[in-house]
């Protein structure tokens, strides 16, 4: 018997089946998985992303990932040494609270209508259980979208193309 023979009786059952898996596992089961995705979970699939309404739809980041927010006159993320990851973008609602003060300061919007404003976006994880929190994307656009004068004299790039 020859050694080409020899290899082939060996290894071909082992090389087929690693193609075969190479092409089910990288190939078909992402794309299948992908495709349920954009079916069934469309939004989050998708990265839920955050448009700026009145703009076009422009997208500014997402609902999932914390935005680096340092203007005064938009609330904050947390802390990255309070979230693990650091990409948190859901504040408590003591926190968003906490920090109308100083945006009623930058902003002179008064810090009765930021309390409404935070009350109206109040999100809880399971609906009606669970802790309340802010979504601090959700809750920028909100400011923006209810004091939309005050925001383009505050920063007019948002509001450019």
């Amino acid at each position: 018997m020859s050694i080409k023979n020899e290899v082939k009786r060996n290894y071909g059952p082992a090389l087929k089946l690693a193609i075969i898996s190479m092409i089910l596992c990288g190939l078909v089961f992402p794309l299948a998985v992908t495709g349920f995705a954009q079916v069934l979970l469309r939004d989050q699939a998708n990265g839920s992303v955050a448009h700026l309404s009145g703009n076009n739809g422009r997208a500014v980041g997402s609902y999932l990932i914390a935005q680096n927010f340092s203007q005064p006159f938009f609330f904050h993320s947390r802390n990255v040494t309070l979230s693990a990851s650091g990409v948190d973008p859901d504040i408590t609602v003591e926190d968003a609270l906490f920090q109308t003060q100083r945006i009623s300061l930058v902003t002179n919007i008064t810090q009765s209508e930021l309390y409404s404003l935070v009350s109206q976006n109040v999100e809880r994880t399971l609906r009606v259980f669970g802790d309340p929190y802010v979504n601090v994307v959700r809750m920028n656009l909100a400011l923006i979208q209810a004091y939309q004068s005050i925001y383009q004299k505050l920063d007019p790039a948002l509001f450019s193309q």
